[in-house]
Parts: structure tokens; C-alpha cells; sequence
């Protein structure tokens, strides 16, 4: 009983420490975010050099996301990572604020963009080694609620400090908060991860690992990563392009503005990721990624409207609700359709690089379509795109049927 109750201890003090990682993580794994592009437009860069800059990091954490999904199957340093990955993204932040010229802004993003692809891919396989797959839609919801909660927080203190005493504020508050998911990393006790369950991998182990073409073999899959490209390229651009919008007006604050939009989504999303992990589980995949898909292109319709501080809260609650729900929704979609082929976490990366590509070309193109058009011709452009994602959403039903099915089976309900 003693050897027991200590077991589930050690597992339930695991799992606070996983909660934690998410929290300090939230503003350390994007790097600086929303907030480099009104930190260089600052210093007089145009749009298209910004969104240009935005987009060489984007493709490299899109280059590297496969392999080091593949990397993280294989690994049980999965905890190393991840702290590897903070120290990295504050050096590369830091770097930013002190020299911010083409090539060493250049090079930075390419380092954040790489550190933080492993980062959520070590994050999400720690989780599955730690819940299995029975508990890992309730616990992707809890990641995203602390991550998001993480994010808020930083955000908050990020435009207060920055309006206080500059943009150079924020880097101190992305260092701290750095430390801070380091110290989690390590309270993760390693003996609490199976790391057979961490990829997906099944239970018994005389059964082997599938080949890397069970990736390209998978018909949802691939529809899955098509659709995300297509709703990424309409996303990606559009925090960065509504700060810069309101820069380029003088209607605030350039560091307030920035993190009070980040505040709004990130508030939207913590109960929007708890509400998809329940209805996930209770009505399927398919409506889960719906909802998500048909907040975009009405968030791009409403911020070509009002692009200054009162289309704030409408635009980034939209955003919110998008956000929160794929980010349960994707990973628990692809440990759905893989599972059993020990291959999760190279094909959630698959996804993410297809992914990554929308996000990576986004920023570019958001920034030429404003430069050349105007901020809301841009955001139409954008909200149009997103509508092509939810078409081919809405043409895949049958096809997505079975791996859209309800997360918890009748059997792992039992087994649980």
C-alpha cells in the first residue's frame, strides 16, 4: 500500500510540475513573439523586412520539426530538451535586443524557431509517456489552459513593464520567466515517464515500430496537414500585422497594445482548450476542428473593419477560441492515428512542418499584401484564405470519419 500511494504521489507531484513547464514555457517557446515585430519596427524596419525576418525562423523550426520529432520517439532525454531549449531561445532573445541588425536578428529567429519546434515536441511526448493515451485529451486540455494562463501573465507583465520602462523590458520578463520552466523541467521525476507510450508505441513490446512511410501512407494524416497550412497562412500574420497596424496609426502604446491583444486571446483560449478536450471526447474530432476553422475568417472580416484599439477584444477573442481549441485538438488527433505505430511525435511533427509552412509564409505575405494595400485589405486576404481551409475541412468529413471518432474508446474507459 505504502510503495502504492508513493507511486501515485510521485506522479501527481509529475504532473503539477508538467502544469508548471506549461505556465513559465508559455512566453519563452514562441520567443518574442508579437512583440519583435513593433520592437524592430521601432528601429524603423518596414513591414516586409519584419515579416520577411519573422518568416526565415518560421522555416527553420519548420525544417527541423520532423527529424526532431523523430528524435523525441527515440530519446529519453526528453526533460533535456526542453531545458536546452529555453536557455536557447532567451540566449537568441537576448542577442536580439542587444544587436538588432539583419543578420544577427536573422540568425536568432532561426535558433528560436529550431529551439522551440523541440520544445513542444519533447513538452507533448513527456505528457503522453506520463498520461498514456486514455489520459491525454484531459491533460492537453490542462497544458493549454496553464500554457495559455503562462502566457496571459507574461504578456500582462511584458506591456506594463515595457510601457513603463521600454520594449527592452520584455526580454527581462521572457529570462525569467526561462528560469522558471527550467526549475519545472527538473521536478518531472524521469522514472514517472514510459517512454514506449511517450510515441505512441504498442503495449506490448514484442510488437515493433512501424516504418517512417506509415506517415505518407496515412490519407488523415495528410489531410490534417493540409488543412493546417492553410489555416496557419491566413493566421500567423495577423497579431503581428494588427500591432504594426496601430504603430503605424499612432493610436497607442506599441508595448501596451501588444500584450493587451495577447491578453485577450490568451484569456479566450484557457477555457476554450478545457471546453475541446470535454467535447472531444464527447462528440469527436470533426466539430472540435469546425469551430476552430470558421473563427478565422470572420476574425480577418472583422479586423479589415476596425483595425485600431476598439476592434481589439472581438478580433482577438476569435483568435482565442481558434487557437485554444487546435491546440488540444491537433496533438490528440494525431496520437489517435497513429497510435499503436510508435511513431507519434515524427508524425505530430510532420504536421507541424506542414503547418509551418502557412505560418512561415504568413508573416511575408501579410506584410507585402499591407504594404502594397493596407493593413485591411490585408486582413481580408488573410480571413479569405482561412476559408479555403475550412472548405477542405468540411469536403474531408468522410474520410476523417474514424480517426475523428471519440478520443476515449468503451475499452480504455474500462482499462481506466
Amino acid at each position: 500500500m505504502s510503495h502504492g500511494f508513493e507511486t501515485t504521489t510521485a506522479k501527481r507531484r509529475s504532473l503539477g510540475a508538467l502544469n508548471a513547464l506549461n505556465f513559465f514555457m508559455a512566453d519563452v517557446q514562441g520567443g518574442l513573439g508579437p512583440f519583435l515585430g513593433v520592437f524592430l519596427q521601432a528601429r524603423h524596419w518596414t513591414p516586409a523586412e519584419i515579416g520577411v525576418v519573422m518568416t526565415i525562423g518560421g522555416i527553420a523550426g519548420m525544417l527541423v520539426t520532423t527529424p526532431i520529432g523523430a528524435l523525441v520517439d527515440r530519446t529519453h532525454w526528453k526533460r533535456m530538451l526542453v531545458v536546452v531549449s529555453a536557455l536557447v531561445i532567451t540566449a537568441a532573445s537576448i542577442a536580439t535586443l542587444a544587436w538588432p541588425d539583419m543578420i544577427v536578428v536573422d540568425a536568432a529567429q532561426i535558433a528560436t524557431g529550431i529551439a522551440g519546434a523541440a520544445a513542444g515536441a519533447a513538452i507533448a511526448a513527456i505528457t503522453l509517456g506520463l498520461v498514456r493515451q486514455r489520459g491525454f485529451a484531459h491533460q492537453l486540455g490542462r497544458n493549454q489552459a496553464y500554457n495559455h494562463s503562462g502566457n496571459v501573465v507574461a504578456a500582462g507583465l511584458a506591456g506594463l513593464t515595457g510601457y513603463f520602462f521600454g520594449l527592452g523590458a520584455v526580454f527581462a520578463v521572457l529570462s525569467i520567466m526561462a528560469l522558471c520552466s527550467v526549475a519545472a523541467t527538473f521536478a518531472i521525476d524521469p522514472h514517472k515517464i514510459d517512454h514506449r507510450a511517450a510515441r505512441g508505441a504498442a503495449e506490448r513490446d514484442g510488437e515493433g515500430v512501424a516504418g517512417f512511410s506509415v506517415l505518407l501512407r496515412s490519407g488523415p494524416l495528410l489531410t490534417l496537414g493540409a488543412t493546417l497550412t492553410l489555416f496557419h497562412l491566413g493566421n500567423a500574420a495577423m497579431l503581428p500585422l494588427l500591432g504594426q497596424a496601430v504603430v503605424a496609426h499612432g493610436a497607442g502604446n506599441p508595448s501596451a497594445f501588444t500584450g493587451a491583444t495577447i491578453v485577450v486571446a490568451q484569456l479566450t483560449m484557457i477555457p476554450a482548450s478545457l471546453l475541446a478536450a470535454r467535447l472531444a471526447e464527447a462528440r469527436g474530432y470533426w466539430l472540435v476542428f469546425l469551430v476552430a476553422l470558421v473563427a478565422l475568417p470572420v476574425r480577418g472580416v472583422v479586423a479589415s473593419l476596425v483595425s485600431g484599439p476598439w476592434g481589439l477584444g472581438p478580433v482577438q477573442i476569435l483568435d482565442g477560441l481558434g487557437a485554444g481549441v487546435l491546440g488540444v485538438a491537433v496533438p490528440g488527433l494525431v496520437a489517435r492515428i497513429l497510435s499503436g505505430t510508435g511513431r507519434v511525435n515524427a508524425g505530430l511533427g510532420a504536421v507541424m512542418t506542414l503547418q509551418g509552412v502557412g505560418a512561415a509564409l504568413s508573416p511575408t505575405v501579410g506584410g507585402m499584401l499591407a504594404e502594397r494595400f493596407g493593413y485591411g485589405s490585408a486582413f481580408l486576404a488573410l480571413g479569405a484564405i482561412a476559408a479555403a481551409a475550412l472548405a477542405l475541412w468540411l469536403a474531408s468529413r468522410p474520410l476523417m470519419a474514424g480517426p475523428c471518432a471519440n478520443v476515449v474508446t468503451d475499452e480504455e474507459k474500462l482499462a481506466a
